[in-house]
């Protein structure tokens, strides 16, 4: 992924229609930072505290597994808006 691709995603919700690929009012996101989904936003609006504790493994295929792999991400300690990659699996 080159710096356009970067720009592209960054402010964009994962997973969602790329017809309206923005943060939509009401909702709660959370940051991904670092990884192959860096600057996507997270929406975990509903989740669970425990949930939210758990992290997350988002399907992608940028990361080093390529199509069907998948990135993991935590939240932040002190810092829930925020997510930090942890590596990829496939």
């Amino acid at each position: 992924m080159d710096s356009d691709d970067e720009q592209l995603l960054r402010g964009r919700i994962y997973g969602a229609d790329p017809e309206h690929p923005g943060p939509k009012p009401g909702r709660r996101y959370a940051e991904l930072v670092g990884g192959p989904l860096d600057g996507l936003l997270l929406d975990i609006t509903g989740w669970r505290p425990e949930e939210i504790d758990d992290g997350v493994s988002l399907l992608t295929e940028l990361g080093q597994f390529g199509p069907g792999g998948r990135a993991l991400y935590d939240p932040r300690p002190g810092d829930p808006a925020s997510w930090d990659w942890g590596g990829d699996s496939p």
